[in-house]
C-alpha cells in the first residue's frame, strides 16, 4: 500500500483513531537508538577521562550561560 493510499484511509478515520495513528507514527520516530547511545556514552566517557587527567579544561556554568 502507498503512503498515499494509507493517508487517504488515514483521512477517513474519526478523530480518536486519527490521534492514535498519529501518536504511535510519532512514538516510532523516537525510538532510541543502540548504536547512537552507545557512541555518545563512549564518548562521554572519553570526555570525563581527559577531564579527571587534565586534558580537557572544564568551562564554569556561569560563563555558559553569561555568553548567551
Amino acid at each position: 500500500m502507498s503512503s498515499k493510499e494509507i493517508l487517504d484511509q488515514a483521512i477517513t478515520l474519526n478523530p480518536i483513531e486519527k490521534y492514535m495513528v498519529i501518536e504511535g507514527l510519532l512514538k516510532s520516530l523516537d525510538e532510541p537508538d543502540q548504536k547512537i547511545d552507545e557512541t555518545w556514552l563512549d564518548e562521554s566517557e572519553k570526555r570525563l577521562k581527559a577531564y579527571r587527567d587534565g586534558k580537557l579544561e572544564g568551562i564554569n556554568m556561569k560563563e555558559i550561560f553569561l555568553e548567551n
